[in-house]
């Protein structure tokens, strides 16, 4: 759970500003990462303190060496080795000091990146399926890698800015012990700095909230375009979606050009004002030695110092033109984070036996809509190790009630009860250990067949051929160029629909499920293949009927359906009729007519896959 710091941030108080709101960011990643910040920041002290000891050891040298060799017309050889030995050690330390802060910095921000990416998938995976029905891919991912990417850029110059801050102070103090007077015209740059950076950000995070959203929108439109690949060659639409791609890569463009205008007036300002206060300094400087009120030393010293500190003002230049970048990236990933998970869970497991589970449905209720209720009053119970089907025409709610029935979403009314236990009170990861779901449209990793059964369980070789075989994929496996270890390509582009299909099955399968539910599975699979495919359903089930899994189908061809011991006859979202598919075949005619449509429409008409 955020603090509330963090959710302040993330809320966007008007009544702040983006300077504000970047150090409360940074104030995240201290606390997160208190040792290495304080590693890097001590290695940015050092370098800092060593950079300022070089204007000491230089105006030493001037008093000390330089001059009186012009006056003596000779150097003594020892101040010139202490000369030397004071700049070497003052270099080689610096050197330490330049190391641990840029290693510490890297290690720092790296890590940010890298906890925020593992915490915004995790809140992915979190998240119901019906968040992620109302936001994008593209975002998603946007959120995930250039948000979080701009979120703790900072982190880069912030130790180097820390470090300098304490190099600056030093300087500061000391030009003010050397001469108050000409240290106090070097010391105007400080006013100039900071109206510079303040309008710098004033102009540009309205620019870089954009540019943020646009990414992700950018994202978006790749996506859309890759994934429907198919759909855009076979319809000719190659010109269309790049035209789409390419007005928002022009927006993208255009505002990257209109910040990079901004911080081109930025940053040679923040170079020029220090190179201003040192032409001050000595115009000041030369006033006083001419009238004996300073030492040419001391004048060098505070020039060189103010040379010092131009250093510091361009690091916390560049620390705070990455705020408003970073402040944008920070809402858009807490955006993600702080949304709630509105799906809970008990306590409660299911007893780990071979026997099927006993399947409750009472009295449910969902809408996607308030107000257009998909599944009403739906009521029944499958006993273990029993098939029921489930058959309605299009948009009728089957596919709904699969993802209830797995607790992708939870009903609006009633409960879903698995040996009597309702969904929602159990642990998480119970029900996924015991149900597997065959979903209408078949997902694949670029991984390799075994992968792609096992999914990281640890489960032989023999029983994923076990598997295959009764999805009929054995065949097709065996004839890869590596069997098992051949890889699929993204999303088993490499394979057919039926193909998909059948190792989608072949998953389910290897599980050994108490509770298998078949959404449409076999739908781009041909007849025959179909007919194996059931056929070996029924001979592992051919045992004791207790023993076996309990199946819910969602079918469409006669063959699917004939395997169920019960058919539930769905319309309008509630059981119209129920019973043996023969019984419904004689006494409904509404039924009749739609198990025999499917049966006599062209292959992959109706029978295809459907999206409910």
């Amino acid at each position: 759970m955020s603090s509330p710091a963090v959710t302040d941030i993330a809320a966007g108080d008007p009544s702040r500003t983006t300077l504000m709101d970047g150090f409360r960011v940074l104030g995240v990643a201290i606390r997160r990462e208190p040792w290495i910040f304080t590693v890097s920041t001590l290695g940015s002290i050092l370098f800092g303190a060593l950079t300022v000891a070089d204007a000491w050891v230089l105006g030493w040298s001037t008093d000390h060496v330089v001059l009186p060799a012009f006056e003596d017309g000779h150097i003594r050889g020892g101040l010139l080795l202490t000369v030397l030995g004071l700049f070497v050690g003052v270099a080689i330390l610096r050197a330490v000091g330049i190391v641990a802060r840029r290693l510490g910095a890297g290690v720092m921000q790296y890590r940010m990146q890298a906890a925020y990416r593992r915490e915004v998938t995790a809140q992915y995976l979190a998240l119901p399926m019906s968040w992620h029905q109302q936001h994008p891919t593209g975002q998603l991912l946007s959120n995930a890698n250039a948000d979080v990417e701009a979120a703790w850029a900072p982190i880069a110059p912030l130790p180097m800015a820390v470090g300098t801050i304490a190099m600056m102070v030093i300087a500061i103090v000391q030009m003010l012990l050397v001469d108050l007077k000409i240290a106090a015209v070097g010391l105007m740059v400080f006013p100039l700095v900071t109206l510079a950076t303040l309008t710098y950000q004033y102009f540009s995070s309205p620019l870089f909230t954009r540019i943020q959203a646009l990414r992700a929108e950018l994202s978006e439109v790749a996506h859309e375009s890759f994934d429907g690949a198919m759909v855009v060659k076979t319809l000719g639409r190659e010109a269309e979606e790049t035209e789409r791609f390419a007005a928002k890569a022009n927006q993208l463009r255009d505002l990257g050009i209109r910040v990079g205008r901004i911080r081109a007036a930025f940053d040679p300002l923040l170079e020029a004002i220090p190179s201003l206060g040192v032409l001050g300094v000595l115009g000041v400087g030369v006033y006083q030695i001419r009238h004996g009120h300073a030492d040419a030393g001391d004048v060098v010293t505070i020039a060189y110092l103010l040379t010092i500190v131009a250093f510091p003002i361009r690091s916390i230049g560049w620390l705070l033109g990455e705020f408003p970048r970073s402040v944008v990236g920070f809402r858009r990933v807490h955006r993600v984070l702080d949304e709630p998970v509105e799906v809970t869970y008990g306590t409660a497991a299911l007893g780990h036996t071979a026997l099927g589970a006993r399947l409750e449905v009472d009295d449910l209720d969902f809408a996607y809509v308030p107000g257009q209720e998909l599944l009403h009053e739906l009521s029944f119970v499958v006993e273990p190790g029993r098939t029921v089907a489930v058959v309605g025409e299009t948009a009728s709610g089957k596919s709904t009630l699969t993802t209830l029935l797995t607790r992708l979403v939870d009903p609006d009314a009633g409960r879903v009860l698995v040996d009597g236990t309702d969904l929602r009170d159990l642990a998480p990861g119970e029900l996924a250990g015991q149900v597997a779901l065959v979903p209408q449209t078949a997902f694949l990793f670029d991984d390799t067949v075994r992968g792609n059964v096992a999914l990281g369980e640890d489960v032989p070789d023999e029983e994923v051929w076990e598997a295959l075989r009764t999805a009929q994929a054995d065949g097709f496996v065996a004839a890869l160029p590596h069997g098992l270890d051949s890889r699929l390509g993204e999303r088993g582009t490499t394979l057919s629909g039926g193909q998909r299909q059948r190792l989608s099955l072949a998953r389910a399968l290897v599980r050994r499920p108490r509770l298998l539910i078949l959404d449409d599975a076999t739908s781009a699979v041909d007849p025959e293949v179909e007919a194996r495919i059931l056929a070996a359903i029924r001979a592992d089930r051919s045992g004791d009927a207790v023993a076996a899994s309990t199946m819910v189908l969602i079918a469409y061809r006669k063959a699917t359906i004939g395997l169920a011991d019960e058919v539930l006859f769905l319309a309008d979202g509630r059981i119209a009729d129920r019973g043996p598919h023969d019984a419904l075949l004689e006494r409904n005619p509404d039924y009749a007519r739609l198990v025999n449509a499917y049966e006599a429409a062209p292959e992959g008409a109706v029978g295809g896959q459907r999206h409910e």
